[in-house]
């Protein structure tokens, strides 16, 4: 063979290597994701909210250290909490709570974006199914989707998408807004460590 053409294969060859480290996420699993920050993360019964979005029907780790506590609006008591990470770079939102065998039922990660926007986030190598909660800048929750686990094999490319505008995401145990009450309009205060 001629040295150009061993030159072009062996080209083709690495940039086939990257594409796939690239899609398969491998890349972080070398790299780690760094250290997740940790605040506190309080949710209100909302009243005053912008129109939001309907709530979307089913459609069948380190120590955590973030407090998520909802709250009735008039009586102040928390209607529920949860301890959070916070996932704030690229790296720690593409690895989620993929690496994390269960949750505790008070257990659950924020995902911060850089802006607002529209997301789509999939259950990859889920281990558990998630309430996913997108929460506008404004702090109103937007969107709550109740994800069940993928089918066994499901490939990347055949994940379900669940979409929703907003800055942040809530992952939490499937079935934690059922069992707090929280919905679509209700506020959510968020720590200065996310903001």
């Amino acid at each position: 063979m001629q040295r150009p053409a061993v030159v072009v294969l062996g080209l083709v060859g690495l940039l086939v290597a990257a594409a796939v480290v690239l899609q398969t996420g491998l890349w972080v699993e070398v790299l780690g994701t760094g250290e997740y920050e940790e605040g506190t993360v309080t949710v209100r019964e909302g009243s005053d909210a912008a129109t939001p979005a309907a709530t979307q029907p089913s459609t069948d780790a380190s120590t955590p250290g973030t407090t998520v506590a909802v709250r009735e609006k008039n009586a102040g008591e928390p209607l529920g909490t949860v301890e959070v990470r916070i996932a704030q770079t690229f790296d720690q939102r593409y690895v989620g709570l993929s690496n994390t065998e269960s949750l505790g039922p008070n257990e659950g990660m924020l995902f911060v974006h850089d802006e607002a926007g529209q997301y789509t986030y999939v259950m990859r190598n889920m281990s558990f199914p998630l309430d996913i909660i997108f929460i506008d800048a404004n702090g109103t929750i937007t969107t709550i989707h109740h994800a069940p686990l993928p089918p066994e094999g499901t490939s990347e490319s055949g994940l379900t998408g669940y979409a929703g505008r907003g800055k942040y995401v809530l992952e939490v145990n499937r079935g934690w807004t059922n069992r707090t009450g929280v919905a679509v309009g209700d506020r959510v205060e968020l720590p200065p460590e996310a903001t």
